[in-house]
């Protein structure tokens, strides 16, 4: 299976600039466990130039493209959405279910627009858990605000997420129109 790996700039994300043709992530909505992090950030949609809340702007973005690998994401989030991911990494953290939401956005040189090129369907999350390597759950936050971006306030957090035993999808496009579509965990009766 070949590998998906998304880099995105945290810059074009948290300042949108229409003539930059940088790739662009955002986490719509994540709940680990039964904390549910806010969509507290506004930031630019680059295929519509609207204005929409997110819970975090993705850097990076992995999956080797196996049924049962763990997706791996790096992205930036409020003070507030720290605070809950700290609390939860620093306690007993029993219930690592996780359900999450993502776009990452690509630039098409040749029609000259954003597309989608990796996403979940919107009103459908994708359902893991928590990913565990060497026994420690794959879940971080850092203390310290990143200054890549000075404003907002933002932090770097890292999840690791196995799917759940059911046959889940997620998006693709090569360009505007080119897409294609990825199955994600396995079904089990």
């Amino acid at each position: 299976m070949a590998s998906n790996d998304y880099f995105c700039s945290l810059t074009q994300a948290y300042n949108f600039q229409k003539d930059s043709q940088e790739p662009v992530g955002h986490l719509t909505s994540i709940t680990i466990g039964t904390s549910v992090l806010a969509a507290d950030t506004t930031l630019t949609l680059p295929t519509t130039f609207a204005t929409a809340a997110v819970v975090g702007v993705i850097s990076d973005l992995s999956w080797n493209g196996g049924y049962a690998d763990p997706i791996h994401i790096r992205c930036n989030i409020s003070n507030a959405n720290q605070v809950t991911v700290s609390v939860l990494t620093n306690t007993d953290l029993s219930n690592t279910l996780v359900q999450m939401n993502f776009n990452i956005y690509n630039f098409d040189p040749v029609n000259k627009v954003y597309y989608l090129s990796c996403t979940t369907t919107n009103s459908t999350a994708l359902n893991g858990f928590v990913n565990k390597s060497g026994g420690n759950l794959s879940l971080s936050v850092q203390t310290e605000n990143d200054h890549t971006v000075e404003s907002p306030l933002n932090y770097r957090m890292y999840i690791g997420t196995m799917p759940q035993p059911t046959a889940q999808t997620i998006n693709f496009a090569a360009n505007n129109s080119a897409k294609y579509v990825k199955s994600w965990g396995v079904s089990v009766s």
